[in-house]
């Protein structure tokens, strides 16, 4: 009989930290620590004590190259979303049932219910629906870049990397503008456990969600309106519609992933910028195409998700039992000397760019990747339109999280005309 894993992994030497732990990425993410363990333990077992994190396990396993972590995405068969969800740390000693609660977001579906689920899902985040709304977008783009100006200095993530992500999703489900605070607040205490700074605990923002969800399924099935609300919850063409439960769901997962995600790579894609003058002449002036991935992949706004074994099996020379977790770190992943030549140049014209900011393809590839696209893609052709002289003008405070790389604060000056010297 194979040992426990704690005796397996008691051989496998590795760095003296949890990838997990918000403390690790308190200066960002730690780049030399994660070359060291894609060159040196590809596939390393991170120790952790029972009921840390939430998981009553002695640890898991973190697989660190671009390579490997695909490897793991693409099969849904072997590696489970559902048995131990996507998230890799909740609350120390969580109860089981909070962690189960999850199971029902498509994040944290296996086939067929996910399967099923996602192809109802995505009639709203085709790039004809996306495209449907660019013009739009466009607009409150430069608008909110213009108001940025007016008011000459302030923190850039709440007045500019913040609102468009906020306004899109509250235009996407029929949300009235007025009342996209509400969102922004559910999404920040759902992702802000970590952060003393956020308010309020997460299970109650996710009621919160579930309740209006409800609502707004119920008012758009006796009132239909052109939004993908009324797409989702009523039946077309014997296509099916989602259940309030999965609805509800379905609206916890866009709140986070529509709106932090976004509004991360927005941010930390301005400080690379910014570190990067030439970068952002090249963009001001020529607008390649293949920017946003290269901003995406930087900014790596989601750090690592988890997967559980479904088998026995080898991976990258190491031997993974049934039921041990797998954790894909993609803030490794992007960065990894085997997938991209000089990986900590910021190069907005690199091509190809097999990052996987979004996942890294498979069953649970990004579904609103078109969208997240087309925001970043806007807001910094109206940044470089409106204000390209924008200037950070003080160090980014960085939101404590050990899986979202979030900032909260980066002070900035908008300039619109450069400034003599």
């Amino acid at each position: 009989m194979e040992p426990p894993a704690s005796t397996r992994a008691a051989a496998d030497t590795g760095p003296d930290v949890d990838i997990t732990d918000a403390s690790l990425y308190v200066d960002g993410i730690p780049h030399a620590l994660f070359a060291r363990l894609r060159a040196e333990s590809p596939v390393w077992w991170n120790p952790q004590a029972p009921g840390v994190g939430g998981f009553d396990d002695s640890g898991f396993w973190v697989v660190s190259t671009n390579e490997l972590v695909r490897q793991v995405s693409r099969d849904g068969a072997t590696f489970s979303s559902w048995e131990n969800t996507a998230t890799t740390r909740y609350a120390d000693h969580c109860p089981r049932e909070h962690i189960d609660a999850g199971r029902a977001i498509l994040l944290n579906m296996d086939a067929p219910e996910h399967t099923a689920l996602r192809a109802i899902v995505s009639r709203g985040f085709t790039p004809r629906a996306i495209a449907t709304l660019r013009a739009g977008l466009a607009a409150r783009a430069r608008d909110l870049v213009e108001r940025a100006l007016a008011s000459g200095s302030g923190n850039f993530v709440e007045q500019v990397a913040t609102e468009l992500p906020l306004q899109a999703i509250a235009d996407i489900i029929g949300v009235p503008q007025a009342e996209r605070r509400r969102i922004f607040d559910w999404s920040t205490t759902m992702t802000g456990r970590d952060d003393p700074d956020v308010p309020g605990d997460p299970a109650t923002a996710i009621g919160e969600v579930f309740a209006y969800a409800m609502g707004l399924a119920a008012e758009r099935r006796a009132h239909p309106a052109d939004d993908i609300v009324t797409t989702l919850v009523r039946a077309q063409d014997d296509a099916g519609a989602l259940t309030d439960a999965e609805f509800g769901s379905f609206l916890v997962l866009l709140m986070v992933a529509g709106s932090e995600t976004t509004r991360d790579a927005v941010a930390h894609g301005l400080l690379a910028f910014q570190d990067n003058p030439a970068q952002w002449e090249l963009y001001r002036h020529e607008r390649p195409a293949t920017a946003v991935d290269e901003i995406v992949r930087w900014a790596t706004p989601v750090m690592s998700f988890q997967r559980t074994a479904t088998r026995d099996l080898e991976l990258g020379g190491k031997a993974v039992r049934r039921g041990d977790r797998v954790v894909m770190l993609y803030a490794s992943a992007n960065f990894d000397e085997a997938a991209f030549a000089d990986p900590l140049t910021f190069d907005i014209t690199r091509s190809p760019n097999p990052h996987v900011g979004f996942g890294g393809t498979g069953p649970h590839f990004c579904l609103g990747h078109n969208l997240a696209r087309v925001e970043v893609e806007l807001i910094f052709d109206a940044l470089a339109d409106i204000i390209p002289d924008i200037a950070v003008t003080g160090p980014a405070v960085r939101a404590p999280s050990g899986w979202l790389h979030g900032l909260k604060n980066v002070p900035v000056e908008y300039r619109a005309c450069p400034v003599a010297h």
